[in-house]
């Protein structure tokens, strides 16, 4: 063979082998290449899922912190009422009661649900203020307002508090004895005088009482 054509002949041969190592590292590229695609969207799956993840947890303790506030409240309201009858426990346990006028639901019907005075106890709260602004002495009013058990226990407190300082309203603007002589509280549905079982009992409960102390 000449020299001539062994140089053709090994030219020929070196482009054989660098497009057979051509072919080669463009199929491990490749493979290389899906392999990491592969990956980063086993990395994005990920990540989406957390997010998911996250905004699911966050809606959850929002929910939990809602209930929680609402919780806190009703303590609150609770906790502010049951200050409030230890305070006039205080001041009843001081003084002496003259005499007590019950305002009950068989007597004076007052609406369901409502705390506007019934026009049945205007009289009897008109003798009572009159009662009062003759005695020759301070006297102190307790105006207590109770429910019977329908509805939830906050629902009645706030209701009994309503009547009791509809009552109040009434003594003050009608009846002439000043604000600072009288005082309101709300017993709500926990101090029944009947079986709140039957609609007698439950027209029994729902009263204001009225005392007069000295």
């Amino acid at each position: 063979m000449s020299k001539r054509n062994l140089s053709v002949y090994a030219g020929i041969v070196l482009v054989a082998v660098l497009a057979s190592t051509g072919c080669v590292t463009k199929k491990v590229f490749r493979k290389q290449a899906d392999e990491t695609e592969a990956r980063i969207e086993g990395v994005q799956t990920g990540v989406e899922t957390n997010e998911r993840r996250i905004g699911d947890l966050s809606k959850d303790t929002d929910s939990r912190l809602s209930g929680l506030r609402t919780d806190v409240q009703k303590a609150q309201e609770v906790g502010s009422t049951a200050l409030t009858q230890a305070q006039t426990a205080q001041k009843l346990a001081k003084g002496k009661i003259l005499w007590t006028v019950t305002l009950s639901d068989d007597r004076v019907k007052f609406g369901f649900d409502q705390a506007r005075i019934p026009s049945d106890a205007q009289a009897a709260l008109d003798d009572l203020a009159g009662r009062v602004k003759g005695m020759d002495k301070a006297v102190y009013v307790e105006i207590e307002g109770h429910t019977d058990n329908i509805g939830s226990e906050v629902h009645n407190l706030r209701l009994g508090e309503k009547r009791a300082q509809a009552v109040l309203n009434y003594l003050h603007q009608t009846g002439g004895i000043p604000l600072h002589a009288m005082n309101v509280i709300s017993y709500g549905e926990s101090r029944p005088v009947a079986d709140n079982s039957t609609p007698q009992g439950r027209s029994q409960n729902r009263r204001v009482v009225v005392s007069v102390l000295e």
